[in-house]
């Protein structure tokens, strides 16, 4: 790619603007809410729970003010650009200090690019800092509402920083489905990937020589088999049926909030309280993203394009990473034993976590950027 080619891509400001209808429209749907039962004293064990559930949709028509998060997502520098027919919505803030690292972070299901809002200043405001890249996955949020596999969006996002961006080379990393992406982009363009840091490196899924793994891995293994039994339905119906899922999430906004809060609930180092994790602001401003882009089909019919491919021939993201990885592994995860990570990828540091989960980059941010900058310090 020369420098003609490069500038043949367009790179336009981006700002969020929710039409009033909109937010009428929304305001109307909770309020027609119609609640069902759950059995007494169940807290989250079937699922979100109904007090919790209430109280955030009561806070959500009385006292969440959109416009103040729209106006503070507007703070930072948003764009969109097209790639390959797709349009990428990315956020683009460069760091202090001459020898700056190029650091692209990609969220997951069911976040979005506000999961690393916090982490901005924390990686940025110092000198030698990152110039810090952050886009929406295909499907999600303000990107195209197209859904495609981990391999192809990996391939748009190498895209993204070597053609558009002109990082010829850069630092990824990554969460949930940005670990699996973060890997594909690993594997298939090591000579523009420097390293990688994830916080999961992959699970088993009944492919693997149980007489090769050591105890700790086949303990590993039976542990997330039970997980997929009781926590794992979501994962199953969004990768063979998501369109008859998807009528009710786009519908019902109340809905939409149950099938991704009880995520953040469980999936979180909160101990007990979701709000030890998140305030009421950040979930609903998540949820939001997904209320006014329409993006909740596309971003869970992705899981389908993934069990697809992998079907068809496998995905790059099964492969062994060969570029340096670290990898920081926080309570709130499934713990994986290391020789797993050494088995999944080029592992240069392993670090256990005290505190934090699956979105650790929004819960534990301090403790997250500290892991990114030790990591990737070493290059």
């Amino acid at each position: 790619m020369n420098k003609k080619q490069r500038k043949m891509a367009t790179i336009k400001r981006f700002q969020i603007h929710v039409a009033e209808e909109v937010l009428e429209d929304l305001s109307q749907r909770r309020k027609r809410t119609r609640w069902t039962e759950e059995p007494d004293g169940s807290g989250w064990a079937y699922g979100t729970n109904s007090g919790y559930l209430k109280e955030l949709a009561q806070y959500w028509e009385t006292e969440y003010d959109w416009r103040k998060q729209e106006e503070a997502l507007n703070q930072l520098p948003q764009f969109t650009t097209d790639i390959d027919g797709m349009q990428v919505h990315f956020v683009h803030i460069k760091g202090k200090g001459e020898n700056k690292k190029p650091l692209l972070l990609i969220h997951g299901w069911p976040d979005s690019f506000y999961r690393y809002y916090k982490l901005i200043p924390l990686l940025t405001e110092y000198n030698d800092s990152f110039d810090l890249v952050i886009p929406s996955i295909p499907g999600f949020g303000f990107s195209g509402q197209e859904a495609v596999n981990s391999d192809e969006t990996a391939a748009i996002f190498n895209k993204l920083m070597v053609e558009v961006l002109s990082y010829d080379q850069y630092f990824t990393a990554g969460g949930d489905m940005g670990s699996v992406i973060a890997k594909s982009a690993a594997i298939q363009f090591p000579q523009h990937v420097k390293a990688i840091h994830l916080t999961d490196v992959g699970y088993p899924d009944g492919s693997e020589d149980w007489s090769t793994l050591s105890s700790a891995e086949q303990e590993f293994g039976q542990t997330i088999q039970r997980w997929f039994f009781t926590e794992g339905a979501f994962n199953m119906l969004q990768s063979t049926k998501p369109q008859t899922l998807a009528y009710g999430l786009n519908d019902s906004p109340v809905g939409l909030a149950a099938w991704i809060v009880e995520k953040f609930n469980a999936w979180s180092d909160n101990r007990g309280d979701i709000e030890n994790s998140f305030t009421k602001d950040e979930l609903l401003t998540n949820v939001m993203i997904y209320w006014v882009s329409q993006s909740i089909n596309s971003s869970i019919r992705t899981y389908a394009e993934n069990a697809r491919a992998a079907y068809s021939g496998g995905l790059k993201s099964s492969q062994k990473v060969t570029v340096p990885t670290g990898v920081s592994l926080f309570p709130g995860e499934a713990q994986f034993p290391r020789e797993w990570a050494e088995r999944k990828v080029n592992l240069h540091r392993f670090t256990k976590l005290e505190k934090g989960g699956h979105f650790a980059a929004l819960e534990v941010p301090y403790l997250y950027a500290i892991e990114l900058k030790n990591f990737f310090d070493e290059f």
